[in-house]
């Protein structure tokens, strides 16, 4: 069972897998810190001045040392942005990814030989 596992952690697949896993968190942060630090101050300025990541609803106020209850839907704002960002950049990356599988599926041109064979196949079949 040992050895199974081994081969098994060791293929190509797991590895690269791995590697995805990291650099696609290290791109996330990249995205939440470009949407939150680049895009939604300018976004804030368009729309007068406003803060999304301080945009809420209040359920019930804070008392007594309880905090407040509330739907933080300008942290949501920044979050769905981010998405948006991250799809999109995935989408460019498979589309780029089928494109050149594509390329590699179609068909070469047939050999010299082949076309020979065929020539001559032809020529014996009309005889």
């Amino acid at each position: 069972m040992l050895e199974e596992f081994k081969k098994f952690a060791i293929k190509g697949n797991v590895i690269d897998m791995a590697v995805g896993i990291v650099i696609g968190t290290a791109f996330g942060k990249i995205v939440s810190s470009f949407v939150s630090d680049i895009i939604m101050p300018p976004i804030g300025i368009v729309t007068g001045g406003v803060d999304f990541s301080e945009l809420v609803i209040t359920l019930k106020k804070a008392s007594n040392g309880v905090e407040a209850v509330t739907i933080n839907y300008g942290v949501f704002i920044d979050t769905l942005i981010s998405f948006i960002i991250i799809a999109f950049a995935i989408f460019i990356v498979i589309k780029q990814l089928n494109r050149l599988k594509k390329k590699e599926e179609e068909p070469s041109q047939p050999a010299e030989e082949v076309l020979l064979l065929r020539e001559i196949r032809d020529s014996l079949n009309k005889s």
